[in-house]
């Protein structure tokens, strides 16, 4: 399965913040936004990824990330002139996409929890037969795109924003495809504020019969960074697990090691290039711990 971040947008809920730099760049407490929508990712065992970013600010993305070969990873970069909807993402990123499934997340969402692998190992064997989606409770749905869900859990009816939510279940910013949701994404017409809406998308599967869900549990934290409040709470939320547990959230070079995309001694070539920060001292405590395991 092959991988799409998509780090577009102007930022504008966040201005002046981001009048110079895209939002997927600002720190949430210790590293940058997009890493942890790409820690999600590999943590599925994704390492073909495509990151999806405007014009002016895919050079910094290239500058952070590279082609990824540090981590194991192969990462490309795609341009989205101006904001065409989440579906866009899928016409953006057809030719990378190829005959393969794919993993949409989107650069400003958080997860976190307990068995975070195993779930999304699951739904990469679901997505073989269609789509998933990842619902989560909320208390004021009528903010987001809201998932009907019967009583076995499966996806009955998709609506954006309505003012009279079905359920409390929340659409996340993680999706998983089979690949013919690049010729559904095609044939996409968009909607009145001009956008390809995923939840069109979304509801194409429903019709079918080919969307699943997978509601994330009490345990797991979901978080979009999206505007001032949300940034702070997910850097707090981040800087409190942090400090009680002494590991880190996010930490993609942790997340190659342990996913064996690389091997220890490249986890402490990580670590002394970022020396100078605690971030880089954690991760040649974390080599060198292993070293004194293996020896």
């Amino acid at each position: 399965m092959k991988g799409i971040i998509l780090a577009g947008g102007t930022g504008s809920r966040l201005f002046p913040a981001t009048l110079a730099t895209s939002k997927q760049l600002l720190p949430v407490y210790d590293k940058p936004m997009i890493y942890y929508p790409l820690s999600v990712l590999m943590a599925g065992g994704i390492r073909d990824i495509l990151v999806i970013s405007s014009p002016a600010d895919l050079p910094a993305f290239r500058r952070l990330l590279g082609d990824g070969t540090r981590l194991g990873l192969r990462i490309s970069y795609a341009e989205q002139d101006r904001p065409r909807g989440l579906a866009d993402a899928f016409r953006v990123g057809r030719d990378f996409i190829g005959g393969d499934p794919v993993a949409l997340i989107l650069g400003d969402n958080m997860f976190h929890g307990e068995g975070l692998g195993q779930m999304l190992a699951r739904a990469i064997t679901l997505a073989s037969k269609g789509a998933v989606v990842f619902p989560y409770r909320v208390a004021n749905p009528q903010h987001y795109g809201v998932v009907e869900l019967d009583e076995q859990f499966h996806a009955v009816g998709i609506e954006e924003k309505p003012e009279h939510p079905k359920s409390n279940w929340a659409v996340t910013g993680l999706y998983f495809y089979d690949n013919q949701v690049v010729e559904l994404a095609a044939g996409l017409k968009p909607s009145k504020r001009g956008e390809l809406e995923i939840t069109d998308l979304n509801n194409l599967y429903i019709a079918k019969g080919q969307l699943f869900a997978m509601p994330l549990s009490r345990g797991f934290a979901w978080m979009d960074a999206g505007t001032e409040e949300a940034l702070l709470q997910a850097s707090q939320y981040v800087a409190a697990i942090e400090a009680r547990q002494g590991l880190k959230i996010a930490c993609i070079e942790e997340e190659a090691w342990r996913m064996g995309f690389i091997d220890t001694d490249q986890l402490a070539v990580l670590g002394q290039s970022l020396a100078a920060s605690a971030y880089g001292q954690y991760l040649l405590a974390l080599a060198q711990r292993h070293k004194n395991i293996r020896n």
